[in-house]
C-alpha cells in the first residue's frame, strides 16, 4: 500500500530524481520498477515514498555505463550526448504513479528481479548492501509520457544526493499517456509479484 506523507501535490509538484538512462528505460517501457535506498543527504536518512504521484527528474552526473547490462548501455550514451553540464534547465517528460512500494532485505529477492530492470547484478547488489540496516525499496510504477515535455529551471535546491525535490515552478497540466496499455502493465506487475512470491 502506498501512503502519501511529507511532500505532496497539495503543496506543489514533487519529482523523484533518477538517472536519465533509467528514466529513458521507464519512458520506453523497458521496465516498470526503480530500486531506491535514499540519497546521502536525505532529511529522513532513509528512503520514503513522499507522494504516490510524481514527476521523474533525470540526473546525469553519476551515470556509469558499466553498471547497466550491456544491451542497455547505449541509454547512458544517448542521454549524456543530449545533456550539457552548463544547462540551466532540465527536461521533464515522464510522470509516474507508484502502484506499490515493496521493501526488499535479502539478496535472493533482488536476484529474482534481474530480468525486470536495466542494471547489472553487481549494481543491484550494491544498492541492497548500501545502508545495510535499511530495506531496498522496489517501486512498481505506472509510467506516463507527457505529450509535451516541460523544460524547468535547474534550481540549486534540486542539486545534491537526495531522492525527492519539490519543483519550485508551476507546471502546466500537460496531457499524458500511459507508456504501456492497461493489459500489458498488469501482466508486467503480475510477473514481478510472482517472481517475489
Amino acid at each position: 500500500m502506498v501512503e502519501n506523507a511529507g511532500m505532496n501535490a497539495a503543496s506543489g509538484p514533487v519529482a523523484l530524481k533518477e538517472w536519465a538512462s533509467a528514466v529513458r528505460a521507464l519512458e520506453e517501457g523497458l521496465q516498470i520498477i526503480v530500486l531506491r535506498k535514499g540519497g546521502i543527504i536525505e532529511e529522513t536518512r532513509d528512503f520514503r515514498l513522499v507522494s504516490p504521484r510524481f514527476y521523474l527528474l533525470p540526473t546525469y552526473e553519476h551515470q556509469r555505463r558499466e553498471l547497466l547490462k550491456p544491451e542497455f548501455r547505449t541509454l547512458v550514451d544517448e542521454t549524456v550526448a543530449a545533456w550539457s553540464p552548463d544547462a540551466d534547465t532540465v527536461r521533464i517528460s515522464v510522470f509516474a504513479e507508484a502502484v506499490e512500494d515493496i521493501e526488499l532485505s535479502d539478496q535472493e529477492a533482488v536476484d529474482r528481479l534481474r530480468d525486470y530492470h536495466i542494471w547489472t547484478d553487481a549494481f543491484a547488489e550494491e544498492r541492497l548492501k548500501w545502508k545495510r540496516k535499511q530495506p531496498l525499496h522496489l517501486l512498481l510504477l505506472r509510467i506516463y509520457r507527457l505529450e509535451r515535455p516541460i523544460d524547468v529551471p535547474l534550481r540549486d535546491s534540486y542539486l545534491g544526493c537526495k531522492s525527492w525535490v519539490r519543483l519550485e515552478d508551476e507546471l502546466a497540466d500537460a496531457p499524458k499517456h500511459p507508456v504501456l496499455p492497461d493489459g500489458k502493465f498488469s501482466e508486467e506487475v503480475d510477473k514481478i509479484r510472482r517472481a517475489l512470491a
